[in-house]
């Protein structure tokens, strides 16, 4: 059962993004997974019997609503810095650049913050969508396209939203994961949205393999992709270990002021093994 307490916190997130979604009511309701009478009602207060558990854990889940003692803030690091620079400018210019670095250094987190405080920029988590009807179907929802119809049509109304729709942002994470027909259909979403829609992809090494791989077997898709998303990996850490020690440790610097001051990051960074994700962990014991 879920309670009023949850059910509140829960709109309160949807409202919250409700302010950083440019389309219509209707739209911003098919982003969510109800019919626009729900949300109407839901708007205007009522919470019972409107919709069912099951769609408020659904929204709940979707929005990343958490319930826990203490909401994790965002710090700015050098990686979160680099990569939102990266990201505004993909956005405002409508081009595409790819993003290939280590693991750990918060790529995820910057990217689908960046997302929720951005109007018009959708994050993808590849590899929960790997297959093309899957990417496209979901990229679609998150703009509010209803992509409930045939692949063709949702691809169609997706393709025309894109175009007519202001500064739109599509970030593809762990685009290594994405199968091949699901790589080849982005070179052809590029292909119709070159100069209306920026793109943003990322991974760590996998990405980088799976595309050398193509391209040296010359592959469908994998050079052209190359060539679209700018023709180098760019990354946000220094290639020098030494550097990359300093480098790691200024994010950690920056992660600890704002989400344990009290805590010296010094005693930390042995227990990280230059990974980020460990950060929250080691300050909540």
């Amino acid at each position: 059962m879920i309670t009023q307490a949850i059910k509140e916190k829960i709109w309160s997130e949807v409202q919250r993004r409700r302010e950083n979604f440019a389309g219509s009511d209707s739209r911003f309701a098919v982003t969510l997974g109800i019919s626009a009478s729900q949300y109407s009602r839901l708007r205007n207060g009522e919470r019972e019997r409107v919709i069912g558990d099951d769609q408020w854990i659904r929204i709940g889940r979707k929005l990343d609503v958490g319930f826990g003692e203490q909401n994790w803030k965002a710090a700015r690091t050098p990686a979160y810095s680099y990569i939102e620079t990266q990201l505004a400018r993909c956005q405002q210019n409508s081009i595409s650049r790819m993003l290939v670095d280590r693991t750990g250094i918060g790529k995820t987190f910057t990217a689908q913050c960046y997302a929720k405080t951005h109007k018009n920029a959708v994050y993808v988590d590849c590899s929960q969508v790997k297959t093309k009807t899957l990417l496209v179907r979901f990229i679609a929802e998150e703009f509010g396209i209803n992509n409930k119809g045939t692949y063709h049509e949702v691809y169609a109304d997706l393709v025309y939203y894109l175009q007519i729709l202001e500064k739109p942002l599509i970030i593809l994470d762990e685009a290594g994961d994405l199968q091949q027909a699901a790589f080849n259909e982005l070179k052809a979403l590029y292909n119709k949205t070159k100069g209306c829609c920026g793109f943003y992809m990322m991974g760590a090494d996998g990405l980088k393999r799976k595309i050398e791989r193509g391209r040296k077997r010359e592959e469908v898709g994998y050079a052209e992709n190359f060539d679209r998303y700018g023709s180098r990996y760019q990354k946000a850490t220094p290639d020098d270990p030494k550097a990359f020690e300093v480098f790691f440790a200024n994010c950690a610097s920056a992660i600890c002021k704002v989400n344990a001051p009290n805590i010296p990051f010094q005693t930390l960074l042995p227990k990280l093994n230059f990974s980020l994700r460990r950060i929250e962990e080691e300050i909540r014991k």
